[in-house]
């Protein structure tokens, strides 16, 4: 039995002090007094509610609503200090804390969280007008002030995507997978949730203590909206918070040196897509970048069908960039072996960084924040007359609305008042992404908690 099962979803500690160490401890002046004061009204709410889910670190669940309504009387406070700041945590989950003492990773995650919602909301100023090397700075900058940047480690980052709702298959398989990196001495980058993502990197968390390596690296990118409704998993130990969805999987992609992705939800396909439309660009057609899609035996039907999906809508050029390999992971771990090595060669003739791929060309319409309302969705282009670029980028905003929908608070607000959004798709490629949906809802990889509810209506045009 797990240790947040073992613990009552509703104990709380009624009162913790903590303090910033290492150099989570370095908040200026202005910082503490924007806590303080709370001078940042929309500020507050965002860190009290990254906060609540960070404490409930190892909880399986995408259901932040309900979440935030188990523990109302959840409060914080902030004051001065010798050593820069005190927070004051008010009934706070118990599953956090062992002897009234918060548990050291939680500790280190609950001041990533001031650290990066303090420091990108100074910088991330109309997110949805940078341009696309505007958007590159201002990653770069986040992921620097987390210092998960290290230019003197080997290409060892493996970014690996996956579905948090999964089976104990797939999870084995995931962790196999881990292991198997682990044994190479890759790091793994995740979304930091639950399901492949916690698999993955304990497997190679496993691996690194069989060969001795301790200098390993467990790094969880998040957002706001979804590490509200996603609490990290208790295997990350450096968790980085960027502004909005399109940061975060720009962080994956250029700080990436292999991608391993596993069966998953609407998120996985968003990855997915995501990745596909910078492929499409032509000026990244030279970029080496391994890429494996993998499973289990028993995940062949849904890999077949991602596979699919992605032929009909973007085409065999763009979607051969993948390698698939089924039930074997030493396979992928030896894939994303030679694949870095390729990855070094590329580095050192374009005198590109091994930390961050700054060559990487990702268009404007990736870098834009899309917030999916009943409008935004309903004009969506859906349509397979334009070119694969374009549509893989407007399919990844697709699935992002749907990810929203699904996990979301202020999404799910949006569905719950005014019904689910209204999709406009041309009918080849309507039915391709409802057989795909039907497929993800069929197999439980919308939703962890509850019955699923689509929030989307797919109506066909001509």
């Amino acid at each position: 039995m797990s240790r947040s099962r073992a613990i009552t979803k509703v104990d709380t500690v009624p009162e913790s002090s903590v303090f910033p160490s290492n150099h989570l401890a370095f908040l200026s002046q202005d910082e503490i007094g924007r806590l303080i004061d709370r001078t940042d009204w929309m500020l507050y709410p965002l860190i009290r509610s990254c906060t609540l889910a960070v404490l409930s670190s190892g909880m399986t669940t995408d259901d932040g609503l309900g979440l935030f309504a188990e523990h109302p009387n959840f409060d914080m406070e902030f004051e001065r200090h010798p050593r820069g700041l005190k927070v004051v945590l008010k009934n706070a989950p118990a599953q956090a804390f062992v002897d009234g003492v918060l548990i050291e990773t939680i500790h280190d995650n609950l001041f990533s969280v001031l650290r990066d919602l303090l420091h990108s909301r100074d910088l991330s100023k109309n997110l949805d007008q940078l341009t696309g090397p505007e958007s590159a700075d201002l990653v770069f900058q986040i992921l620097r002030n987390a210092k998960v940047l290290d230019s003197d480690r080997e290409l060892s980052r493996i970014v690996c995507w996956g579905g948090h709702s999964i089976s104990k298959a797939e999870y084995d398989y995931a962790q196999a997978v881990g292991q198997e990196l682990g044994l190479r001495r890759f790091d793994i980058c995740t979304g930091c949730g639950p399901g492949a993502m916690k698999g993955s990197m304990r497997g190679a968390f496993y691996a690194h203590k069989r060969q001795k390596y301790s200098t390993g690296h467990f790094i969880g990118i998040s957002e706001p909206g979804i590490i509200a409704a996603e609490a990290p998993n208790d295997m990350v130990s450096d968790l980085v918070i960027m502004p909005d969805i399109e940061k975060r999987l720009e962080a994956f992609i250029r700080i990436a040196h292999g991608i391993v992705i596993f069966p998953g939800g609407p998120g996985t396909v968003e990855e997915i897509l995501y990745l596909l439309a910078i492929l499409a660009t032509p000026a990244n057609e030279e970029d080496p970048l391994p890429i494996v899609l993998t499973g289990p035996e028993s995940s062949r039907p849904i890999v077949d069908i991602y596979v699919t999906f992605l032929e009909t809508a973007l085409g065999r050029d763009i979607t051969s960039r993948i390698d698939v390999i089924i039930g074997d992971a030493a396979c992928v771990a030896e894939t994303m072996q030679t694949g870095r090595d390729k990855v070094k060669k590329y580095r050192l003739e374009t005198n590109d960084a091994y930390c961050f791929n700054w060559t990487l060309v990702i268009p404007d319409s990736l870098s834009t924040s899309f917030v999916p309302t009943h409008e935004t969705m309903s004009e969506l282009n859906l349509s397979l007359s334009q070119n694969s670029q374009k549509l893989a980028s407007e399919l990844r905003r697709l699935f992002s609305g749907i990810v929203a929908g699904n996990v979301k608070p202020e999404t799910q607000k949006l569905v719950n008042e005014s019904g689910p959004f209204k999709v406009h798709v041309t009918s080849e490629l309507g039915s391709a992404i409802e057989l795909l949906l039907e497929r993800l809802i069929s197999e439980n990889r919308m939703k962890i908690d509850g019955v699923y509810t689509p929030c989307y209506r797919i109506i066909p045009t001509c």
